[in-house]
């Protein structure tokens, strides 16, 4: 059932949650650690991302996603929309502070998977990803009411960890949709389609670009956490819950040898249980919990210099 549909027959704080809650489970678990209104406010976001994705990948046609994300484009830049989804997303940037150049570079993202998907390099990897995720963990910021321009490059960079985790889980899933984000790079040019049941000889090359992802994504992961202190005290457990069940899916891929298609790989409740646990126990023992770095590691955003929240060289 689509973000629309259900917007169609439930009142909308039912329609968040339940979007969430399918859509988002690791994302469900770690709310129930935020507090209120912050895990309010972060479940209004999810089912705002969502719908756009949705608007993106169950429209249709290609074209239809297009005109749809385009009118989304003009309601951010306008203000204005009948969409109650939109409407509330709306609100809820004027209520967070939520610059509306930001939800426009997700957007941007998002009209990029209309086209046929061939990630060149690391850089436009990166680059993607921060339109598509990198945005949200600043969009998160307004959320937990954090609105420090030196917290927003740590933000990033959770999403950015997060993204990069994705496209290692669902490749299958994206290459039958004509989507190669492993980047060429890494893999040549190989098309999509060698990549849903790869042949023998390719098996290797692919776990190995795979577990350099996963090496990638855990850099922006420590970013993320190095800044988790930026937060509210009753936030800081909730994200770095999120993001440590979320980071478990690319330690899963490793033990499997980065074996990607056989089945998708999903972390049980058990194991968010463990991680949930570990983290909440043993996080308030670390400093990073209590003091952020106040030193961002410009090398991590250079692909992405002139984006709106990051910091680079000069």
């Amino acid at each position: 059932m689509s973000t629309g549909t259900l917007s169609a027959s439930l009142p909308l704080s039912t329609s968040a949650e339940e979007t969430l809650a399918v859509n988002g489970r690791s994302f469900y678990w770690a709310r129930h650690f935020l507090g209120e209104p912050h895990a309010s406010r972060a479940t209004r976001l999810y089912a705002l991302c969502r719908h756009l994705d949705d608007l993106a990948d169950e429209s249709s046609s290609h074209e239809s996603a297009r005109h749809n994300l385009i009118g989304v484009r003009g309601a951010v830049r306008s203000g204005v929309t009948s969409d109650p989804v939109l409407r509330d997303g709306l609100d809820l940037m004027l209520e967070c502070r939520i610059s509306p150049e930001i939800v426009l570079e997700l957007i941007e993202g998002l009209l990029s998977d209309l086209d046929p998907v061939r990630i060149a390099d690391e850089a436009a990897l990166l680059r993607y990803s921060y339109r598509v995720a990198g945005t949200v963990g600043i969009m998160m910021c307004g959320v937990l009411d954090v609105h420090d321009p030196l917290a927003y490059p740590h933000a990033m960079d959770l999403g950015i960890a997060m993204q990069l985790t994705n496209i290692c889980r669902d490749i299958t899933e994206d290459a039958a949709m004509n989507r190669r984000y492993l980047p060429a790079t890494f893999i040549g040019d190989m098309e999509p389609a060698h990549l849903l049941q790869p042949a023998e000889n390719l098996r290797p090359l692919l776990r190995h670009s795979v577990s350099r992802l996963l090496d990638m994504a855990d850099r922006y992961y420590a970013s993320g956490e190095s800044g988790i202190a930026y937060l509210p005290l009753r936030a800081r457990g909730g994200i770095l819950v999120a993001a440590r069940v979320y980071r478990a899916i690319g330690s899963r891929l490793l033990h499997r040898e980065c074996d990607y298609w056989s089945e998708r790989v999903a972390v049980g409740s058990r194991q968010k249980a463990l991680v949930t646990a570990s983290t909440l126990l043993r996080a308030p023992m670390s400093r990073f919990f209590w003091r952020p770095s106040y030193r961002h590691d410009s090398k991590l955003h250079e692909a992405l210099r002139g984006m709106p929240g990051t910091i680079t060289k000069t």
